[in-house]
């Protein structure tokens, strides 16, 4: 027999557990459910460390000649023949031309033959004198006998005198018929054609200029004297004892001459055509690589910024507000910094304002970053450049590009030109400099700053084309004179870089 009160003590229970069960799912929909930790962002970020760092500027030279002779004709007559090779590097002393010499061999025979015959009237009269003197002294010839004696002598002696002078005078043209170079150097092309009369009219044969040493000049704007000088004062910048600079020089084909120089002179007058001040360099040049008129590039070195603070170039961005860099805080999240930057150095900027010791710059990582993401961040290390061609390899030409006055964006045939120039990178290796020009003319900061845009428009269209950003090395902007029309002030050269 089953009992009553335990069949309801059964269903009691079956029905306390249903609503126990209906109760918590009620309970649970008011709740969200949790949600997992977001993964930390992972980079790589830098430590500032300020340091003093020795930098360089570069300009736009020209080589010139320590020492250029005007070869000239000294005497008139016709012109035999040129002797030396037009062009070819000649010794002190080597004869570059021969005159007709029989004219002045002629003059040189007439006045030996005048010389022998004043030499003979003075024979006479020194013997007549000699017969003279002791019969004057015992009154046997009149004292106007000794007088005319005498003088006849001394005209005689004069004679001889003068004659002498007449043929040092002779020979002397005679040998000015040779025309050879006074200096070691380098000659240039012969203005006189063979068989031409020389007269002091046109008596300009050609050019000898010596090699070594040879100059190198460059110029620097008022404006930029007066930046240094500011920064100088200001601390921001150290020059070395007396502002004695050592200059570098890098040929046209980017290759770096291997003997440096030092600045010799600095012209203290202002060129109002140009607006600059000549500066002079120095420079030895023993096997004649260099040559007068050729274009180089003149590197100073020496100075060096104290406390300086250099972030790689990827690292710095740029928005509406002007440049930034992100942060790694202290709470280990993203944090975005305003910067000042300056000029470029090698890889990286120099940051004026914005960053301190101590302080991390995400260099790797920048672009998955937001403000106030948890980060992940371990140590950037600089790469390595990578490794030079081959001495076999053939190393690509400097490529010059052309923007339009005033603009940074490249123009179609522009984007061309970069286009095909990546397409020949991809396949080579080593790093590439990209160098924008900045006209002197005008106001400096914002031609200076053109360039750099400019520069980072042909940085970005080579990126895009394929081209590995660690590749590309942004030279600060080297200044020209122009009117900002030419193509020396705005153009971008991409060349092999070091």
């Amino acid at each position: 027999m089953t009992h009553p009160h335990r069949i309801f003590g059964a269903r009691s229970t079956t029905r306390l557990a249903a609503l126990a069960l209906v109760l918590a799912t009620l309970a649970g929909c008011g709740k969200e459910a949790p949600k997992p930790a977001p993964n930390a962002v992972e980079v790589m970020a830098l430590t500032i460390e300020p340091r003093d760092t020795p930098i360089s500027a570069e300009y736009i030279a020209q080589a010139q000649s320590s020492q250029a002779v005007n070869i000239q004709a000294r005497v008139s007559g016709f012109l035999d023949k040129r002797v030396y090779t037009e062009g070819a590097v000649v010794k002190a002393g080597q004869v570059l031309f021969k005159m007709d010499p029989k004219p002045f061999q002629t003059q040189v025979d007439a006045a030996a033959a005048a010389l022998q015959r004043n030499q003979a009237s003075l024979e006479v009269a020194t013997a007549n004198l000699n017969r003279t003197k002791p019969l004057a002294q015992q009154n046997a010839l009149s004292q106007r006998d000794l007088d005319d004696a005498t003088g006849q002598y001394e005209q005689a002696a004069a004679a001889v005198a003068q004659s002498k002078a007449q043929l040092d005078s002779a020979k002397l043209d005679l040998s000015y018929t040779t025309i050879t170079s006074p200096v070691d150097g380098v000659t240039s092309y012969a203005a006189i054609a063979e068989g031409t009369y020389l007269s002091p009219q046109n008596n300009q044969l050609t050019t000898v200029s010596v090699l070594s040493p040879i100059w190198i000049n460059f110029s620097l704007s008022e404006n930029e004297i007066q930046r240094v000088d500011n920064e100088v004062k200001k601390g921001l910048l150290r020059l070395p004892e007396d502002r004695n600079m050592v200059v570098e020089i890098e040929q046209a084909d980017g290759r770096l001459y291997p003997i440096t120089g030092r600045i010799t002179f600095a012209d203290p007058s202002y060129n109002s055509q140009t607006g600059t001040f000549l500066i002079r360099a120095t420079v030895d040049n023993p096997k004649g690589v260099l040559r007068p008129n050729q274009y180089v590039r003149a590197r100073l070195k020496g100075a060096v910024r104290p406390n300086a603070i250099l972030v790689p170039q990827r690292a710095v961005q740029q928005g509406g507000q002007g440049h930034f860099v992100w942060l790694v805080g202290k709470d280990g999240k993203a944090e975005l910094r305003p910067v000042t930057v300056g000029d470029w150095y090698q890889e990286s900027w120099f940051i004026n304002e914005g960053l301190r010791a101590g302080d991390q710059v995400v260099v790797d990582g920048v672009m998955r970053l937001a403000q106030g993401a948890a980060v992940k961040a371990t140590a950037y290390v600089p790469k390595l450049a990578a490794p030079a061609a081959s001495a076999t390899a053939t190393p690509a030409a400097r490529i010059s590009v052309l923007f339009d006055s005033g603009k940074a964006t490249l123009s179609k045939e522009a984007l061309t030109l970069v286009q095909r120039s990546a397409a020949a990178m991809k396949g080579q290796s080593g790093p590439i400099a990209i160098t924008g020009y900045a006209d002197r003319n005008g106001q400096r900061a914002a031609n200076l700053d053109l360039a750099k845009q400019r520069a980072l428009a042909v940085q970005g269209a080579l990126v895009a084309a394929g081209v590995d950003v660690k590749r590309l090395r942004l030279v600060p902007p080297a200044e020209v004179t122009g009117n900002g029309s030419d193509d020396e002030a705005r153009r971008v050269d991409i060349a092999p870089g070091t």
